[in-house]
Protein backbone atom coordinates (compact mmCIF):
# COMPACT_ATOMS: atom_id res chain seq x y z
CA UNK A 1 0.00 0.00 0.00
CA UNK A 2 1.05 3.44 -0.74
CA UNK A 3 -0.46 6.64 0.80
CA UNK A 4 -2.52 8.79 -0.45
CA UNK A 5 -2.67 12.77 0.20
CA UNK A 6 -5.64 15.55 -0.58
CA UNK A 7 -3.12 17.89 -0.42
CA UNK A 8 0.99 18.14 0.04
CA UNK A 9 1.39 21.35 0.85
CA UNK A 10 1.95 20.67 4.61
CA UNK A 11 4.79 18.23 3.29
CA UNK A 12 6.39 20.52 1.18
CA UNK A 13 6.78 22.55 4.10
CA UNK A 14 8.00 19.77 6.57
CA UNK A 15 11.02 19.79 4.09
CA UNK A 16 11.48 23.95 4.43
CA UNK A 17 11.51 23.62 8.49
CA UNK A 18 12.81 20.18 9.27
CA UNK A 19 15.25 19.19 6.57
CA UNK A 20 16.32 22.91 5.47
CA UNK A 21 15.39 21.90 2.15
CA UNK A 22 14.02 25.48 0.37
CA UNK A 23 11.64 25.65 -2.53
CA UNK A 24 14.36 26.16 -4.90
CA UNK A 25 15.86 22.96 -4.18
CA UNK A 26 12.45 21.04 -4.25
CA UNK A 27 11.50 22.70 -7.32
CA UNK A 28 14.52 21.88 -9.42
CA UNK A 29 14.21 18.27 -8.03
CA UNK A 30 10.80 18.21 -9.49
CA UNK A 31 12.07 19.81 -13.06
CA UNK A 32 14.88 16.94 -12.88
CA UNK A 33 11.87 14.33 -12.79
CA UNK A 34 10.22 15.52 -15.86
CA UNK A 35 13.57 15.60 -17.59
CA UNK A 36 14.07 12.19 -17.03
CA UNK A 37 10.34 10.95 -18.31
CA UNK A 38 11.21 13.12 -21.37
CA UNK A 39 14.68 11.14 -22.05
CA UNK A 40 13.15 8.06 -21.60
CA UNK A 41 11.39 9.34 -24.98
CA UNK A 42 14.64 10.25 -26.60
CA UNK A 43 12.57 12.72 -28.56
CA UNK A 44 14.08 15.12 -31.06
CA UNK A 45 11.80 18.15 -29.94
CA UNK A 46 9.98 19.26 -26.47
CA UNK A 47 7.29 21.27 -26.37
CA UNK A 48 6.67 22.62 -22.59
CA UNK A 49 3.84 24.99 -22.20
CA UNK A 50 4.06 26.31 -18.53
CA UNK A 51 1.50 28.09 -16.60
CA UNK A 52 2.62 31.45 -14.34
CA UNK A 53 2.61 29.64 -10.73
CA UNK A 54 4.97 27.15 -9.45
CA UNK A 55 3.58 24.13 -11.48
CA UNK A 56 4.52 26.37 -14.47
CA UNK A 57 8.46 27.06 -12.64
CA UNK A 58 8.69 23.20 -12.23
CA UNK A 59 8.16 23.23 -16.28
CA UNK A 60 10.31 25.99 -17.25
CA UNK A 61 13.10 24.90 -14.64
CA UNK A 62 12.53 21.51 -16.70
CA UNK A 63 13.01 23.88 -20.09
CA UNK A 64 16.40 24.88 -18.75
CA UNK A 65 17.61 21.34 -17.79
CA UNK A 66 17.16 20.26 -21.66
CA UNK A 67 18.28 23.04 -23.74
CA UNK A 68 21.46 21.34 -25.32
CA UNK A 69 19.93 17.76 -25.43
CA UNK A 70 17.18 18.43 -27.93
CA UNK A 71 15.09 21.10 -29.23
CA UNK A 72 12.88 22.91 -26.58
CA UNK A 73 9.79 25.04 -27.08
CA UNK A 74 8.90 27.01 -24.07
CA UNK A 75 5.50 28.60 -24.10
CA UNK A 76 3.78 30.91 -21.32
CA UNK A 77 0.55 32.19 -22.38
CA UNK A 78 -0.15 33.65 -19.44
CA UNK A 79 3.26 34.83 -18.28
CA UNK A 80 5.13 34.32 -15.17
CA UNK A 81 3.42 35.47 -12.17
CA UNK A 82 4.80 33.34 -8.76
CA UNK A 83 8.28 34.36 -7.25
CA UNK A 84 9.89 31.39 -7.90
CA UNK A 85 8.18 30.74 -11.90
CA UNK A 86 10.15 34.41 -12.21
CA UNK A 87 13.18 33.24 -10.77
CA UNK A 88 12.84 30.16 -12.96
CA UNK A 89 12.19 32.38 -16.39
CA UNK A 90 15.32 34.66 -15.25
CA UNK A 91 17.39 31.45 -15.17
CA UNK A 92 16.19 30.08 -18.57
CA UNK A 93 16.82 33.11 -20.11
CA UNK A 94 20.25 33.36 -18.52
CA UNK A 95 21.49 30.03 -19.88
CA UNK A 96 20.33 31.57 -23.57
CA UNK A 97 16.59 30.25 -23.59
CA UNK A 98 13.89 31.75 -25.99
CA UNK A 99 10.46 31.85 -25.41
CA UNK A 100 8.31 30.33 -28.27
CA UNK A 101 4.91 31.26 -29.56
CA UNK A 102 2.36 29.08 -30.84
CA UNK A 103 1.68 25.26 -29.93
CA UNK A 104 3.76 24.09 -32.08
CA UNK A 105 3.67 19.89 -33.00
CA UNK A 106 6.78 17.92 -31.52
CA UNK A 107 8.22 14.68 -29.99
CA UNK A 108 6.87 15.20 -26.21
CA UNK A 109 4.86 17.67 -24.53
CA UNK A 110 5.41 18.61 -21.51
CA UNK A 111 1.94 20.11 -19.35
CA UNK A 112 3.11 22.50 -16.73
CA UNK A 113 0.12 24.87 -17.15
CA UNK A 114 -2.35 24.34 -14.28
CA UNK A 115 -1.68 22.08 -10.92
CA UNK A 116 -3.50 20.20 -8.63
CA UNK A 117 -4.96 23.79 -7.74
CA UNK A 118 -7.20 24.48 -10.07
CA UNK A 119 -11.14 24.86 -8.53
CA UNK A 120 -12.77 26.94 -11.40
CA UNK A 121 -13.43 25.90 -14.61
CA UNK A 122 -11.54 26.73 -17.32
CA UNK A 123 -11.68 29.85 -19.10
CA UNK A 124 -12.33 29.66 -22.89
CA UNK A 125 -8.88 30.09 -24.09
CA UNK A 126 -7.45 27.77 -21.58
CA UNK A 127 -9.78 25.02 -22.78
CA UNK A 128 -8.66 25.53 -26.56
CA UNK A 129 -5.00 25.35 -25.67
CA UNK A 130 -6.27 21.80 -23.48
CA UNK A 131 -8.14 20.44 -26.65
CA UNK A 132 -5.06 21.28 -28.91
CA UNK A 133 -2.48 19.48 -26.95
CA UNK A 134 -5.31 16.70 -26.66
CA UNK A 135 -5.36 16.88 -30.53
CA UNK A 136 -1.22 16.45 -30.92
CA UNK A 137 0.30 13.18 -31.73
CA UNK A 138 3.26 13.81 -29.21
CA UNK A 139 3.64 11.48 -26.18
CA UNK A 140 2.31 13.79 -22.99
CA UNK A 141 4.02 14.24 -19.70
CA UNK A 142 1.38 15.98 -17.07
CA UNK A 143 3.61 17.94 -14.17
CA UNK A 144 1.92 16.93 -11.12
CA UNK A 145 -1.60 16.22 -12.26
CA UNK A 146 -2.88 17.05 -15.49
CA UNK A 147 -4.25 20.66 -16.44
CA UNK A 148 -8.20 20.73 -16.03
CA UNK A 149 -8.32 18.35 -13.43
CA UNK A 150 -9.83 19.52 -10.02
CA UNK A 151 -8.49 18.42 -6.24
CA UNK A 152 -10.90 15.88 -6.92
CA UNK A 153 -10.08 14.61 -10.22
CA UNK A 154 -12.66 15.77 -12.10
CA UNK A 155 -12.37 17.98 -15.60
CA UNK A 156 -13.06 21.74 -15.38
CA UNK A 157 -14.36 21.24 -18.00
CA UNK A 158 -12.38 19.15 -19.88
CA UNK A 159 -8.76 18.16 -19.41
CA UNK A 160 -5.20 17.14 -20.98
CA UNK A 161 -4.83 13.22 -21.23
CA UNK A 162 -1.34 12.55 -20.36
CA UNK A 163 0.47 9.36 -20.86
CA UNK A 164 2.63 9.54 -17.85
CA UNK A 165 2.04 12.24 -15.10
CA UNK A 166 5.04 13.05 -12.75
CA UNK A 167 3.41 14.13 -9.41
CA UNK A 168 5.55 15.65 -6.96
CA UNK A 169 6.41 14.63 -3.41
CA UNK A 170 3.73 12.20 -3.04
CA UNK A 171 0.78 10.12 -4.72
CA UNK A 172 -2.39 12.58 -4.76
CA UNK A 173 -5.92 11.32 -3.90
CA UNK A 174 -7.42 13.45 -7.03
CA UNK A 175 -5.04 11.36 -9.64
CA UNK A 176 -7.24 8.50 -8.75
CA UNK A 177 -10.75 9.23 -9.18
CA UNK A 178 -13.08 7.38 -11.80
CA UNK A 179 -12.90 10.42 -13.71
CA UNK A 180 -9.21 10.81 -13.85
CA UNK A 181 -8.53 7.09 -14.59
CA UNK A 182 -8.64 8.56 -18.11
CA UNK A 183 -6.50 11.65 -18.01
CA UNK A 184 -3.33 10.63 -15.71
CA UNK A 185 -1.98 8.00 -18.16
CA UNK A 186 0.96 6.05 -15.74
CA UNK A 187 1.46 7.66 -11.97
CA UNK A 188 4.94 8.55 -11.61
CA UNK A 189 6.45 10.47 -8.21
CA UNK A 190 9.28 12.65 -8.07
CA UNK A 191 11.96 12.60 -4.70
CA UNK A 192 12.07 16.39 -4.22
CA UNK A 193 15.33 16.05 -2.45
CA UNK A 194 14.03 12.89 0.07
CA UNK A 195 13.10 10.16 -0.12
CA UNK A 196 9.61 9.41 0.06
CA UNK A 197 9.86 7.70 3.43
CA UNK A 198 10.99 10.76 4.71
CA UNK A 199 8.68 13.30 2.86
CA UNK A 200 5.80 11.23 3.53
CA UNK A 201 3.71 10.83 7.05
CA UNK A 202 1.22 8.06 8.00
CA UNK A 203 -2.38 8.79 5.80
CA UNK A 204 -5.66 7.46 6.23
CA UNK A 205 -5.75 7.10 2.49
CA UNK A 206 -4.17 4.16 1.15
CA UNK A 207 -3.48 3.04 -2.57
CA UNK A 208 -3.68 -0.37 -2.78
CA UNK A 209 -0.82 -2.38 -5.07
CA UNK A 210 -0.70 -5.56 -6.98
CA UNK A 211 1.86 -6.59 -4.14
CA UNK A 212 -1.04 -6.62 -1.39
CA UNK A 213 -2.68 -9.09 -3.32
CA UNK A 214 -2.38 -12.41 -1.29
CA UNK A 215 -4.62 -15.52 -2.84
CA UNK A 216 -5.40 -17.57 0.21
CA UNK A 217 -3.15 -20.35 -1.12
CA UNK A 218 -3.64 -23.26 1.61
CA UNK A 219 -0.64 -24.26 3.53
CA UNK A 220 -1.91 -27.50 5.87
CA UNK A 221 -1.88 -30.52 4.75
CA UNK A 222 -4.14 -32.41 7.25
CA UNK A 223 -7.73 -30.29 6.62
CA UNK A 224 -10.85 -31.12 5.23
CA UNK A 225 -13.56 -29.19 3.15
CA UNK A 226 -15.11 -27.55 6.42
CA UNK A 227 -12.15 -26.18 7.03
CA UNK A 228 -12.43 -23.51 4.10
CA UNK A 229 -15.46 -22.74 5.40
CA UNK A 230 -19.45 -22.58 3.95
CA UNK A 231 -20.66 -19.75 2.40
CA UNK A 232 -24.58 -19.64 1.74
CA UNK A 233 -25.47 -17.36 -1.25
CA UNK A 234 -29.21 -16.44 -1.33
CA UNK A 235 -30.97 -16.69 -4.61
CA UNK A 236 -33.87 -14.57 -5.65
CA UNK A 237 -35.83 -14.18 -8.66
CA UNK A 238 -32.72 -13.79 -10.98
CA UNK A 239 -30.70 -16.73 -9.71
CA UNK A 240 -28.09 -16.37 -12.14
CA UNK A 241 -26.60 -13.94 -10.10
CA UNK A 242 -26.06 -15.97 -7.14
CA UNK A 243 -24.57 -19.03 -9.09
CA UNK A 244 -22.13 -16.88 -10.54
CA UNK A 245 -21.38 -15.94 -7.03
CA UNK A 246 -21.35 -19.38 -5.82
CA UNK A 247 -19.07 -20.33 -8.43
CA UNK A 248 -16.62 -17.13 -7.43
CA UNK A 249 -16.34 -17.77 -4.16
CA UNK A 250 -15.82 -22.19 -4.93
CA UNK A 251 -13.08 -21.28 -6.99
CA UNK A 252 -11.61 -18.75 -4.24
CA UNK A 253 -10.84 -21.30 -1.65
CA UNK A 254 -14.76 -21.65 0.15
CA UNK A 255 -14.72 -25.25 1.11
CA UNK A 256 -18.38 -25.61 0.37
CA UNK A 257 -21.08 -23.32 -0.85
CA UNK A 258 -25.07 -23.92 -1.00
CA UNK A 259 -27.21 -21.45 -2.86
CA UNK A 260 -30.42 -21.09 -1.23
CA UNK A 261 -33.78 -20.75 -2.73
CA UNK A 262 -37.48 -22.08 -2.09
CA UNK A 263 -38.34 -22.38 -5.57
CA UNK A 264 -36.54 -25.37 -7.87
CA UNK A 265 -33.93 -24.31 -10.14
CA UNK A 266 -30.65 -26.09 -12.00
CA UNK A 267 -27.46 -25.33 -10.41
CA UNK A 268 -24.23 -26.48 -11.65
CA UNK A 269 -23.31 -29.91 -10.19
CA UNK A 270 -20.49 -28.08 -8.03
CA UNK A 271 -23.09 -26.17 -6.02
CA UNK A 272 -25.35 -27.36 -3.18
CA UNK A 273 -28.97 -26.51 -3.07
CA UNK A 274 -31.17 -25.84 0.10
CA UNK A 275 -34.29 -24.61 1.02
CA UNK A 276 -33.09 -22.94 4.10
CA UNK A 277 -29.83 -21.51 5.88
CA UNK A 278 -27.18 -24.51 5.90
CA UNK A 279 -27.08 -24.55 9.92
CA UNK A 280 -22.84 -24.89 9.70
CA UNK A 281 -22.38 -22.23 7.39
CA UNK A 282 -19.93 -19.96 8.02
CA UNK A 283 -20.74 -16.53 6.09
CA UNK A 284 -23.39 -15.35 4.02
CA UNK A 285 -23.95 -13.26 0.37
CA UNK A 286 -27.26 -12.10 -0.06
CA UNK A 287 -28.80 -9.57 -2.65
CA UNK A 288 -27.94 -10.62 -6.23
CA UNK A 289 -30.46 -10.94 -8.31
CA UNK A 290 -32.63 -10.79 -5.14
CA UNK A 291 -35.81 -9.10 -6.31
CA UNK A 292 -38.90 -8.93 -4.26
CA UNK A 293 -39.32 -13.06 -4.23
CA UNK A 294 -38.97 -13.48 -0.20
CA UNK A 295 -41.64 -12.41 2.33
CA UNK A 296 -40.80 -10.35 5.85
CA UNK A 297 -40.77 -13.79 7.23
CA UNK A 298 -38.91 -15.29 5.22
CA UNK A 299 -36.26 -12.62 4.66
CA UNK A 300 -36.14 -12.55 8.75
CA UNK A 301 -35.55 -16.46 8.65
CA UNK A 302 -33.32 -16.29 6.27
CA UNK A 303 -30.94 -13.33 6.73
CA UNK A 304 -31.82 -11.43 9.78
CA UNK A 305 -31.42 -14.60 11.62
CA UNK A 306 -28.17 -14.87 10.59
CA UNK A 307 -25.14 -13.67 12.89
CA UNK A 308 -22.22 -15.00 10.34
CA UNK A 309 -20.45 -12.62 8.46
CA UNK A 310 -22.24 -11.27 5.26
CA UNK A 311 -21.84 -9.81 1.83
CA UNK A 312 -24.23 -7.37 0.73
CA UNK A 313 -25.16 -6.82 -3.01
CA UNK A 314 -27.48 -5.66 -5.46
CA UNK A 315 -30.77 -5.33 -4.92
CA UNK A 316 -30.64 -4.79 -1.04
CA UNK A 317 -29.53 -1.43 -1.46
CA UNK A 318 -33.09 -0.72 -2.59
CA UNK A 319 -34.99 -2.09 0.63
CA UNK A 320 -35.26 -0.23 3.99
CA UNK A 321 -34.52 -3.80 5.25
CA UNK A 322 -31.04 -3.37 5.05
CA UNK A 323 -31.03 -1.22 7.78
CA UNK A 324 -31.76 -3.82 10.22
CA UNK A 325 -27.86 -4.80 8.90
CA UNK A 326 -25.91 -1.83 9.22
CA UNK A 327 -25.46 -1.71 12.73
CA UNK A 328 -23.61 -5.32 12.21
CA UNK A 329 -19.82 -5.08 12.76
CA UNK A 330 -19.33 -8.14 10.59
CA UNK A 331 -20.61 -6.86 7.09
CA UNK A 332 -19.47 -6.03 3.82
CA UNK A 333 -21.60 -3.80 1.35
CA UNK A 334 -20.70 -3.59 -2.81
CA UNK A 335 -22.99 -1.10 -4.34
CA UNK A 336 -22.34 0.38 -8.17
CA UNK A 337 -22.96 4.12 -7.80
CA UNK A 338 -27.06 3.92 -8.39
CA UNK A 339 -26.96 1.47 -6.06
CA UNK A 340 -25.30 3.59 -3.65
CA UNK A 341 -27.53 6.86 -4.10
CA UNK A 342 -30.34 4.68 -3.11
CA UNK A 343 -28.60 3.46 0.17
CA UNK A 344 -27.72 7.21 0.54
CA UNK A 345 -31.13 8.20 0.72
CA UNK A 346 -32.53 4.78 2.29
CA UNK A 347 -30.03 5.89 5.62
CA UNK A 348 -30.50 9.34 5.53
CA UNK A 349 -27.10 10.25 4.97
CA UNK A 350 -27.43 12.42 1.70
CA UNK A 351 -29.48 12.46 -1.89
CA UNK A 352 -27.00 12.51 -3.68
CA UNK A 353 -27.65 11.42 -7.67
CA UNK A 354 -24.73 9.17 -9.35
CA UNK A 355 -23.18 12.14 -11.13
CA UNK A 356 -22.98 13.90 -8.04
CA UNK A 357 -21.46 10.93 -6.34
CA UNK A 358 -19.14 10.37 -9.32
CA UNK A 359 -17.60 13.31 -8.27
CA UNK A 360 -17.00 13.31 -5.04
CA UNK A 361 -16.65 9.56 -4.37
CA UNK A 362 -14.41 9.38 -1.49
CA UNK A 363 -16.33 12.06 0.02
CA UNK A 364 -19.66 10.06 0.04
CA UNK A 365 -17.91 7.16 1.37
CA UNK A 366 -16.25 8.97 4.08
CA UNK A 367 -19.89 9.89 4.93
CA UNK A 368 -21.05 6.59 4.97
CA UNK A 369 -18.57 5.63 6.94
CA UNK A 370 -19.00 8.18 10.07
CA UNK A 371 -22.41 6.69 10.14
CA UNK A 372 -21.56 3.09 9.95
CA UNK A 373 -17.97 2.69 11.31
CA UNK A 374 -18.38 -0.95 11.54
CA UNK A 375 -19.43 -1.80 7.95
CA UNK A 376 -17.25 -1.85 5.53
CA UNK A 377 -17.91 -0.31 1.99
CA UNK A 378 -17.06 -1.44 -1.12
CA UNK A 379 -18.10 1.56 -3.61
CA UNK A 380 -17.36 -0.26 -7.14
CA UNK A 381 -16.13 1.76 -10.14
CA UNK A 382 -13.01 2.37 -12.14
CA UNK A 383 -11.26 2.84 -9.07
CA UNK A 384 -13.48 1.01 -6.39
CA UNK A 385 -13.34 2.76 -3.16
CA UNK A 386 -13.13 0.82 -0.21
CA UNK A 387 -14.22 2.65 3.13
CA UNK A 388 -14.44 2.00 7.25
CA UNK A 389 -13.87 4.05 10.44
CA UNK A 390 -12.56 7.13 8.39
CA UNK A 391 -9.66 4.95 6.18
CA UNK A 392 -10.08 4.89 2.59
CA UNK A 393 -8.70 2.34 0.39
CA UNK A 394 -8.70 2.83 -3.50
CA UNK A 395 -7.97 0.13 -5.92
CA UNK A 396 -6.59 1.31 -9.15
CA UNK A 397 -5.98 -1.77 -10.50
CA UNK A 398 -9.58 -2.93 -12.53
CA UNK A 399 -9.77 -2.39 -16.26
CA UNK A 400 -12.95 -1.34 -18.34
CA UNK A 401 -13.63 -5.17 -19.42
CA UNK A 402 -15.46 -5.36 -15.76
CA UNK A 403 -18.39 -2.76 -17.33
CA UNK A 404 -20.21 -6.02 -17.83
CA UNK A 405 -22.86 -7.80 -15.99
CA UNK A 406 -22.38 -10.51 -13.58
CA UNK A 407 -18.71 -9.51 -12.90
CA UNK A 408 -20.19 -7.34 -9.78
CA UNK A 409 -21.49 -10.84 -8.89
CA UNK A 410 -18.01 -12.53 -8.57
CA UNK A 411 -16.77 -9.68 -6.62
CA UNK A 412 -19.83 -10.46 -3.98
CA UNK A 413 -18.79 -14.03 -4.48
CA UNK A 414 -14.78 -13.87 -3.83
CA UNK A 415 -15.53 -11.52 -0.53
CA UNK A 416 -17.97 -14.32 0.73
CA UNK A 417 -15.51 -17.01 0.19
CA UNK A 418 -12.45 -15.19 2.46
CA UNK A 419 -15.37 -14.25 5.29
CA UNK A 420 -16.40 -17.72 4.77
CA UNK A 421 -12.67 -18.76 5.52
CA UNK A 422 -12.28 -16.60 8.34
CA UNK A 423 -10.72 -13.55 7.21
CA UNK A 424 -12.23 -10.25 8.67
CA UNK A 425 -14.66 -8.07 6.37
CA UNK A 426 -12.55 -5.36 5.92
CA UNK A 427 -9.22 -7.82 5.16
CA UNK A 428 -12.09 -9.76 3.05
CA UNK A 429 -13.05 -6.56 0.96
CA UNK A 430 -9.46 -5.23 0.17
CA UNK A 431 -8.55 -8.92 -1.09
CA UNK A 432 -11.39 -9.74 -3.24
CA UNK A 433 -11.35 -6.60 -4.50
CA UNK A 434 -7.41 -6.81 -5.66
CA UNK A 435 -8.41 -10.72 -7.10
CA UNK A 436 -11.20 -8.89 -8.99
CA UNK A 437 -9.48 -6.49 -10.61
CA UNK A 438 -6.40 -8.62 -11.28
CA UNK A 439 -7.88 -10.96 -12.87
CA UNK A 440 -9.41 -8.57 -15.05
CA UNK A 441 -6.17 -7.95 -16.55
CA UNK A 442 -4.92 -11.70 -16.89
CA UNK A 443 -8.23 -12.29 -18.90
CA UNK A 444 -6.87 -13.60 -22.26
CA UNK A 445 -9.72 -11.67 -24.51
CA UNK A 446 -10.42 -8.43 -26.29
CA UNK A 447 -11.58 -5.81 -23.40
CA UNK A 448 -14.66 -6.09 -24.63
CA UNK A 449 -15.39 -9.73 -24.82
CA UNK A 450 -14.59 -10.90 -21.21
CA UNK A 451 -17.31 -12.23 -19.27
CA UNK A 452 -18.01 -13.69 -15.87
CA UNK A 453 -16.73 -16.81 -16.77
CA UNK A 454 -13.37 -15.88 -17.83
CA UNK A 455 -12.96 -14.19 -14.58
CA UNK A 456 -13.58 -17.57 -12.79
CA UNK A 457 -10.52 -19.43 -15.22
CA UNK A 458 -8.22 -16.56 -14.46
CA UNK A 459 -8.76 -16.61 -10.71
CA UNK A 460 -7.72 -20.25 -9.99
CA UNK A 461 -4.04 -19.09 -11.83
CA UNK A 462 -3.41 -15.51 -9.78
Amino acid sequence: MRNLFEDVGFLDRRCYEIYELPEDILMEHAARALVEEVKKRQPKSVLIIAGPGNNGGDGVAAARQLLGECEVKLVMPYGAKSAMCKLQLDRFYAVGGVLSEGLEEADVVIDALFGSGLKKPLKEDAVTIVKRLNEMKAFTIACDIPTGLDPKGNPLPVAVKADVTVTMGALKLSLFSDHAKDYVGEVVVADLGVSRERYEIQSEYQLLERSDLKPPYRDRQSVNKGTYGHLAVIAGEKEGAAIMAGLAALRYGAGLVTVVRNEPFIAPYELMHSNSLPPKCTALAVGMGLGLEYSDAEFEELVLSCRQPMVIDADLFYSPKILRLLERDNIVLTPHPKEFSSLLEITGIAKASVEEIQRDRVGFALKFSQKYPNAVLVLKGANPVIAQKNNIYINPLGTNALAKGGSGDVLTGLIGALLGQGYDPLEAAIQGSLAHAVASAKVDVANYALTPRDLLDVLGRL
